[in-house]
């Protein structure tokens, strides 16, 4: 990865008056939790805590917060890395390296019980609905458990039993001991470790109970010695806890943590849990799937690590949250593509035409740029024959004004090759257009003609000859509603899903060759039609991005 921020953002401008007043190793880290796959708005925190310390020649960890064996696994674990890697980080430099929560079990453990001998933790056998109604409200304070006033002993011995199996689950949990009424929920009593008798992906059968994220996120910051804990938002209330737990141990640093606003996207919505909804409601296939927000569905779909890192990098970081246009997302991608994607005329939903006064076995090889204006970037061949596609919707019988496409008694150029000029149309049994007869100028070989005279339609065209069958998708938002977060509580945010989010072209045709020319080039550039990418393991081609007639920058995204 080589772009680095270039106007300093306030989180850069406390590190600088940091390093002002002493010697300081920038040391940064990204925490997500391996139960899914990442999303663009986990890209934007990654982003934030590498190039940070890419810009101070400092640390990078990827650390996994694996502290609830109930929805983890290896599998989220390698689509991490493998999105990681991808989105530029290499792991072969000794100052980027990979840690697990779970590696530090043992010490979170030990921790627990230094509390407990300090007084400042208890093991709580009321019920879950106990629990939660001990807790209080906002506005109303919390009570004491019956518990929070067990001798050390004790709390040691029933800590000892939670971990050794021999308590069920949700029969106890261990607290810390704060403040039942504090204006602040998440330092009323917190839980620290909860019975989970599930084996953990990374330590096996080794332990009973598990550390709560609270409870554990400030100690991994500690052990790794991140000099700066990078959070969004809604971790903002959570600070005086995770500074409580490391205030009252014996401890060599801490960590600090400074909020930034999370990103929220037009038309999706950043959270784990209701994607994995839409996988369990088969509205999508999987996390990867080219609707999904995620960087694997990214990807596969065929946007570019250059793009993402450039669209974090230009939408800058806040310290409030709002909602970033996806519009600006594809503008940034679209320039990319723009100046990179190799040209190709695909025929996406094809109909029949035939060029009545052209000889029946003549062919002509017209060799077009790959990519216009750029000669090294080749030239590929289009056969040009009596029999043709052209797109279905390139023409209407009883078209609008204005309508510059094909129809009976009109001229269009044929991309590349010739004018032509409907004459006749066949439908069959029950009325659809099935074929369209047409004649063509052969003086206007090359798309312009001897006497000047003005064609206002270019359409797309393949030799159905040579067509290759193929197969492409394209997709919408799979949201109909700009921000499906925002929703009443009388509202199901299911009645907003775009039963249309993806239509798939079982019958389209392309030039031979396409195939092997997908090895060479990052995206397609379907003319008329969009951007798009071959997707070999499915071997289909998946349209990242519709073309737009005019590409306005979109000022002041954030």
């Amino acid at each position: 990865m080589s772009e680095h921020v270039d106007n300093s953002n306030f989180i850069e401008q406390i590190i600088d008056s940091q390093i002002k007043e002493k010697s300081l190793e920038i040391h940064t880290r990204f925490p997500p939790e391996p139960n899914g796959f990442l999303h663009i708005g986990h890209a934007k925190a990654f982003w934030l805590n590498y190039e940070i310390a890419l810009k101070y020649n400092g640390k990078f960890n990827l650390r996994f917060d694996d502290t609830n064996p109930e929805k983890e696994s290896d599998v989220f674990v390698k689509a991490i890395i493998e999105d990681i890697k991808w989105l530029g980080v290499n792991f072969d430099n000794p100052k980027n390296n990979i840690f697990f929560a779970s590696d530090y079990f043992d010490k979170f453990y030990v921790w627990a019980l230094e509390l407990i001998n300090k007084g400042l933790a208890y093991v709580d056998e009321s019920s879950p609905e106990e629990l939660k109604e001990q807790r209080g409200t906002p506005t109303k304070a919390g009570t004491n458990s019956k518990y929070r006033n067990r001798s050390i002993n004790e709390n040691l011995e029933l800590l000892k039993k939670m971990n050794s199996g021999e308590m069920r689950e949700s029969s106890a949990v261990l607290r810390a001991k704060i403040d039942m009424s504090h204006p602040n929920l998440s330092m009323r009593d917190p839980i620290m470790y909860r019975i989970k008798k599930i084996p953990h992906h990374r330590a096996g059968n080794k332990w009973n109970i598990y550390p709560m994220y609270d409870f554990a996120h400030g100690y991994e910051d500690l052990i790794e010695g991140i000099s700066h804990s990078l959070c969004s938002l809604e971790f903002e209330n959570n600070r005086p806890l995770y500074n409580w737990f490391l205030e009252n141990i014996e401890t060599y640093n801490r960590p600090q943590q400074i909020e930034f606003a999370r990103l929220n996207l037009s038309y999706t919505f950043m959270s784990k849990r209701l994607l994995k909804n839409l996988i369990d409601t088969n509205i999508v296939d999987n996390w990867d799937d080219p609707r999904m927000p995620t960087i694997a569905a990214l990807r596969k779909r065929g946007y570019t690590p250059h793009s993402i890192r450039r669209f974090c990098k230009e939408i800058g970081v806040a310290k409030s949250n709002s909602l970033v246009d996806i519009e600006f997302f594809d503008y940034i991608q679209r320039e990319e593509f723009n100046q990179s994607a190799h040209r190709e005329m695909v025929v996406i939903d094809p109909i029949k035409l035939v060029i009545e006064n052209y000889p029946d076995d003549k062919q002509e090889d017209f060799y077009v740029e790959n990519i216009p204006g750029n000669e090294s970037a080749g030239k590929h061949k289009v056969v040009f024959t009596k029999e043709l596609y052209i797109e279905r919707d390139d023409f209407m019988e009883q078209p609008p004004k204005k309508y510059f496409r094909l129809s009976i008694g009109k001229e269009v150029r044929l991309k590349y090759a010739y004018y032509v000029t409907c004459t006749s149309i066949e439908k069959d049994s029950v009325g659809n257009i099935i074929q369209i007869n047409c004649t063509y100028d052969p003086e206007t070989r090359g798309g312009d003609s001897k006497d000047k005279r003005k064609v206002k339609g270019t359409i797309h065209w393949l030799s159905l000859k040579s067509a290759l069958d193929i197969e492409v998708r394209h997709y919408e938002h799979l949201f109909l509603k700009e921000n499906p977060a925002d929703i009443s509580e009388d509202e199901n945010l299911m009645d907003y899903i775009n039963t249309n989010s993806m239509m798939s072209y079982k019958e389209a045709k392309a030039n031979p060759g396409i195939i092997e020319r997908a090895k060479n080039t990052i995206s397609f550039q379907f003319l008329r039609k969009g951007y798009y990418k071959y997707d070999e393991n499915d071997d289909l081609f998946h349209r990242t991005l519709k073309l737009k007639d005019s590409w306005k920058k979109i000022e002041n995204p954030k």
